[in-house]
């Protein structure tokens, strides 16, 4: 279990240093007047981070089968991101 949820802490992680990159290119975008990341992929990155964010935190503090729902929220919504707005 320890193993699960530090590979999803890893995830999370990730998923914040995601969302901070694409706030960075939106900010350096609008100052230097290049396109950057639209409002809708702000939205999609910021709140992807912060769900992930929370799902680790509920699954750090849970002990057996109810910290797996929190891992299990973590990679589903790291999957959602990476799917609906870098591959497809």
């Amino acid at each position: 279990m320890r193993v699960l949820r530090g590979l999803s802490g890893i995830v999370a992680g990730g998923t914040v240093v995601l969302a901070a990159t694409v706030v960075g290119a939106s900010i350096i975008g609008a100052q230097r007047g290049f396109p950057g990341p639209g409002a809708a992929d702000l939205a999609w990155h910021v709140c992807a981070g912060l769900l992930a964010v929370v799902a680790q935190i509920f699954a750090d503090r849970r002990q057996g089968i109810t910290a797996i729902f929190g891992v299990l929220v973590v990679f589903i919504v790291a999957g959602s991101l990476l799917w609906a707005q870098w591959w497809n």
